[in-house]
């Protein structure tokens, strides 16, 4: 059966079975996705994070139709009718749809008509009818008559019940009514009468129609909420004139009276059991299909911004903006702790411009503050402008940093944990700034939904995505590693091999016994086991550790390998850091054991090159075209940068300096077919878009990268 599982999932994923076994037997064994991807390369045959996890979903699938397989299998034993040809095909079944069409004719039912019919009696005329040899089934069901079937026509239609049930429930009625969905199926939506008003907008769905296959996710995930919110009747349905000449092809044979009732009972079948239940097939399926594509924009946007470029550990003053209550200001140091906070007025009602900029002035100078952070939310751009006319004692550079799910973290119960002191004005500012210099380490602490960059992420599968979100997270985390001095609980709960527990432990271990000296003092941190520590040690960073591998991705169980090198090279360890000259003097075939192979040690020579090495870009700094503060000040025609804010299936959001972004669709992005915006841009990238449309009363503004230059 395993041998089975691991089989498929090879061929699914198109790779080696022994690759897909050693895999599943790590996560056996324990170890987490992160770690097999980057520790464990020799056993999987250097499969990355992404096919790690594809085999780890695969595994955990094929576990759930395990369970689904004994529960049936229980159930159709308990009525005695468990045969040892139809155990044998439950267990060779590894088809989820099929399955369930194999246990539907044993499955518990509630009663239906055709068990009424049953009761009456019926059930021998039903198998008469349905062997089509009476030509005159009327005379066959007087004997049938009695004071629940008083008519003869009483009797038919309660045969025609039963045969309906029997068509239903066969395997291949229901293949070919599934054949006929999967060739010709069209989704429409129409509004529910005297809704019209309330549903607006969903007014472009109020009488839509087509092709199942061809209606992209965001649409029927648009059209499943209208649904959901009882707007809108959504349906799936094919050409049900083909499918009912198929089915009757294969059940009815003959043109007698008798086959004439089975085309009867046939149709009822197709029309009152089989399609509807077809349909809530369909209608899963590419519910789950237009979940799985949401989640996948959604992930791919979550890792780009978790992957932005941070500023790096540098004293940062940063401002939330805003006209009425002010701009709250806060200064950071290079950890990120507060060290002060206060309110400017500089926009109107007060408008009081000198006091102001004297704060700001007086803050930086105070501070030693590098850089400032300024939230792109209410007055963001007249802030920007205000900032950047002021003259500082030093060089201060200026950046405007997304604060979508800033003003959730600073409500939420971490934010009030850290800073109990301080209102939720001061914890969003002190948010934007931590943003602005390590966006990974701030944003693990918001829910992933609400930092902005889904795709009706509202009305997917809530587990699925959580799963996928969580995901993504680890492996962000990890792929960066963290300072095991400074990082947070919230940040150490990602990384391999710890959670929630031992992050609190390591923290609190931490501030009772001063900064880790190495990654072995780990060891003593309380319920750090053997295999917790394996699986996290190598993404943990100690920067001026006494061993420059503990501030590496190189594991500790491979530090004696390099030892070796640095004993056979007659140096210490600290001398191969960084030393190109020395390093490419090691012939490393020389270091190949059973366990350790070529792949362990090409990482181990990039991480003596690059020690820490961090898959993030630099960061850049950004401005905005001047003059443009609200939609009123566009025209189209116009060439002006802007920073990619969203992507979906359909486009990408750009924000252009002003309260709305604008819409660049995936038919504006090159001079060629696209079938993913993720192929042109990247969430966060800088782009030069030009204005193609502009409808102001609706604020919608449509982009184009087409013809223009990106240098």
């Amino acid at each position: 059966m395993q041998n089975k599982i691991i089989d498929l999932i090879a061929l699914n994923l198109g790779l080696n079975t022994t690759q897909v076994l050693n895999t599943i037997n790590l996560l056996n064994e324990g170890a987490t996705v992160p770690f097999i991807s980057r520790y464990r390369k020799e056993r999987t045959g250097s499969l990355d994070e992404v096919q790690v996890l594809q085999i780890k979903e695969q595994n955990d699938k094929y576990a759930e139709l395990a369970k689904r397989k004994e529960t049936i299998l229980k159930t159709i034993n308990e009525q005695e009718q468990l045969t040892p040809d139809l155990k044998k095909r439950i267990e060779d079944c590894f088809d989820s749809v099929e399955l369930e069409d194999i246990y539907l004719p044993y499955k518990p039912k509630r009663r239906t008509k055709a068990t009424i019919a049953r009761e009456k009696g019926l059930e021998p005329l039903a198998k008469i009818v349905m062997k089509q040899l009476e030509r005159d089934p009327e005379y066959r069901a007087n004997p049938f008559l009695n004071d629940e079937v008083p008519a003869v026509e009483d009797a038919l239609s309660g045969a025609r019940d039963i045969i309906a049930e029997w068509v239903s429930e066969n395997e291949r009625a229901r293949n070919i009514v599934r054949k006929g969905f999967d060739l010709g199926a069209y989704i429409s939506s129409k509004v529910i009468k005297g809704k019209e008003e309330e549903a607006a907008k969903y007014r472009d769905y109020f009488d839509w129609s087509e092709p199942l296959k061809k209606c992209p996710s965001h649409r029927l995930l648009a059209m499943r909420r209208g649904e959901n919110e009882g707007f809108l009747r959504v349906s799936i349905s094919p050409n049900e004139e083909r499918v009912l000449e198929n089915l009757e092809r294969f059940f009815v044979k003959g043109n007698n009276d008798s086959s004439q009732q089975v085309a009867l009972a046939v149709k009822d079948s197709l029309k009152r059991l089989i399609q509807p239940s077809i349909e809530t097939e369909f209608a899963k399926l590419s519910k789950e299909k237009a979940d799985a594509e949401a989640i996948n924009v959604f992930t791919e946007n979550l890792k780009q911004l978790l992957l932005a470029p941070p500023l790096g550990q540098k004293r940062t003053l940063a401002i939330d903006p805003g006209y009425r209550t002010g701009c709250k200001v806060v200064c950071l140091d290079e950890q990120g702790n507060l060290l002060h906070n206060e309110n400017i007025y500089p926009h109107k009602p007060q408008e009081e411009k000198k006091m102001a900029a004297k704060k700001v002035s007086s803050m930086v100078e105070m501070y030693q503050i590098d850089a400032i952070a300024i939230g792109n939310g209410t007055a963001s751009r007249e802030t920007e402008a205000f900032i950047k006319k002021l003259r500082y004692n030093r060089e201060v550079r200026v950046y405007v940093v997304s604060e979508d799910g800033a003003s959730v973290y600073s409500a939420s119960s971490v934010a009030r944990q850290e800073f109990p002191q301080y209102d939720v004005t001061v914890r969003g500012a002190i948010s934007i700034g931590r943003r602005l210099m390590d966006p990974l380490a701030e944003l693990v602490k918001i829910d992933p939904k609400s930092i902005g960059v889904g795709q009706y992420q509202h009305d997917v599968d809530q587990k699925q995505l959580k799963n996928s979100l969580d995901s993504v997270v680890e492996l962000s985390v990890n792929a960066v590693g963290v300072n095991l001095n400074t990082a947070s609980k919230h940040l150490l709960t990602y990384i391999s091999g710890l959670g929630p527990q031992l992050a609190e432990n390591i923290t609190t271990y931490r501030k009772e016994n001063g900064m880790f000296e190495s990654r072995d003092s780990l060891k003593k941190v309380p319920r750090m086991g053997p295999k917790a520590f394996e699986q996290a040690a190598g993404f943990l960073r100690i920067p001026d550790a006494k061993n420059p591998l503990d501030n590496s991705g190189v594991h500790p169980e491979s530090y004696k390998i390099v030892s070796k090198i640095a004993k056979d090279l007659k140096c210490e360890v600290k001398d191969l850091i960084r030393n190109e000259e020395l390093i490419s003097k090691i012939d490393f075939k020389n270091y190949v054991t059973a366990e350790v192979g070529l792949p362990t040690l090409t990482d181990i020579k990039n991480e003596l090159l690059k020690p820490g090495r961090d898959p993030r870009k630099p960061i850049k700094v950004f401005e905005f075209a001047d003059g443009i503060f609200n939609i009123t000040d566009l025209q189209v025609g116009m060439v002006l940068p802007g920073i990619v804010n969203n992507i979906t299936k359909f486009g990408a959001f750009v924000d252009v300096g002003i309260k709305e972004s604008g819409l660049i669709h995936v038919s504006e992005m090159a001079d060629r077919f696209i079938s993913d915006p993720n192929e042109i841009v990247k969430l966060h990238e800088h782009v030069k878009v030009r204005v193609k449309e502009l409808d102001i009363p609706r604020k919608r503004i449509q982009l184009s990268l087409k013809g223009v230059d990106q240098e």
